[in-house]
């Protein structure tokens, strides 16, 4: 065997493995550093005045958009699985886990222009939507393409989705139908609609050229956004406009609340994981809400930060804290407490105080002990009483719950 000269080669496999650890590339390494970031300061997109839409919209299925409207409204669960995919897109370029971040607005200018393309490849796998001739998509037989914008209305179609005499080799081959999607974290709203692709649909300068024809509207890279008299040609998927994007919980919590999460344990340099962690549980804030994993991810900033979410439980249990989880016994506590259920990748804190058995409050018994959610002025001014082992494994007294 001839030895290419110049590259190093593993005299024995011990060497071999020494080459390929990441541990002295890591000793150096920046991206597993805590990181905090200021709120944003900007609005994450536009809602021109000529584009806002309403919720519960009625309205006609075009004749030609029907075979793609009627393919969406048949999909299992198709509008959970839309906003969700929406929501993930988004909290994969955040990446909160190596960077911290936790808006939009923190991103950089090219992991923005990512965002559509991201959408559209999580729309893709979660729809398993086949490849199209021409364009991206194939839905029922026919192409489709999917669009993304931050902005209501700013969508930018290349020459390829339409008929123009001008435009060549270039031109499409039919006048294509879009999905055009948009959604903005800062409101937890989002909208997809469906229209389609017509040369009189998209922009034109207002000035004319010197034979007095009209000019169209190209960018820099010859696509042109949708003319605002199109809207009315967009059929809104589920109603028009949607509230319940999947929530943001660090973008959307009191910034004073937020701050005592990401400075957990300050004046030290640099918290650790497991105290901002602790503080994201505590928070009065957070409490009884669901708590998901990427929330998890970007307090702890750590590879085991769903562990330290785990630990948690075992550091707030003396202030009376609970945190549950998917396993064993947990989601019939949450049940029991008529709060919401925790699945795989969640957690739920609240507060517990002792009551008696005739307590009106959602409550549950352990150990012949009755245990409700605190009040609100119970959590203010707590006492000393120190929650319950609830062990995943142990069994709760399933007579006890109410």
């Amino acid at each position: 065997m001839t030895i290419q000269e110049g590259l190093p080669f593993p005299e024995d496999a011990a060497q071999a493995g020494a080459q390929e650890s990441r541990a002295r590339a890591a000793k150096h390494s920046r991206r597993n550093t805590f990181r905090s970031w200021d709120p944003p300061q900007e609005a994450m997109g536009k809602v021109p005045r000529e584009w806002r839409i309403q919720a519960g919209i009625v309205q006609h299925i075009p004749d030609d958009l029907a075979p793609f409207v009627e393919w969406f409204h048949n999909q299992p669960e198709a509008r959970e699985r839309f906003r969700w995919a929406l929501r993930d897109s988004l909290d994969e370029l955040l990446d909160g886990q190596r960077t911290g971040r936790w808006a939009y607005q923190h991103l950089t200018k090219t992991e923005k222009t990512y965002l559509g393309t991201a959408v559209e490849v999580n729309l893709t796998k979660d729809f398993d939507i086949d490849n199209g001739s021409d364009l991206d998509w194939s839905i029922a037989g026919l192409d489709i393409d999917c669009k993304f914008s931050k902005d209501l209305g700013g969508w930018e179609i290349p020459m390829e989705m339409y008929l123009c005499p001008d435009h060549g080799e270039r031109s499409g081959r039919a006048n294509h139908a879009a999905v055009l999607t948009w959604m903005n974290d800062d409101t937890g709203q989002w909208a997809a609609g469906i229209v389609r692709i017509t040369d009189e649909h998209l922009r034109w300068k207002q000035e004319r050229d010197a034979n007095g024809e009209r000019i169209r509207a190209y960018n820099r890279d010859n696509k042109r956004k949708l003319f605002h008299g199109a809207k009315s040609e967009v059929y809104w998927l589920w109603g028009g406009l949607q509230t319940d994007l999947p929530t943001n919980l660090l973008l959307h919590l009191d910034p004073k609340a937020r701050e005592r999460i990401l400075t957990a344990s300050l004046p030290r340099r640099a918290s650790s994981g497991q105290q901002r962690l602790n503080q994201l549980f505590r928070e009065i804030e957070v409490q009884d809400r669901i708590v998901g994993r990427q929330t998890v991810l970007t307090v702890g900033q750590q590879d085991d930060s769903p562990k330290r979410a785990r630990d948690a439980r075992i550091h707030l249990r003396p202030e009376g804290i609970v945190v549950l989880g998917h396993q064993g016994s947990h989601p019939h506590v949450a049940r029991a407490l008529e709060l919401p259920v925790p699945v795989k990748g969640e957690w739920i804190s609240t507060h517990l105080v002792p009551v008696s058995s005739d307590d009106a409050r959602p409550k549950f018994s352990l150990d012949g002990q009755f245990w409700a959610r605190a009040s609100e002025n119970e959590r203010l001014n707590p006492e000393p009483h120190p929650a319950p082992d609830l062990n995943e494994k142990r069994e709760i007294d399933r007579q006890g719950l109410s």
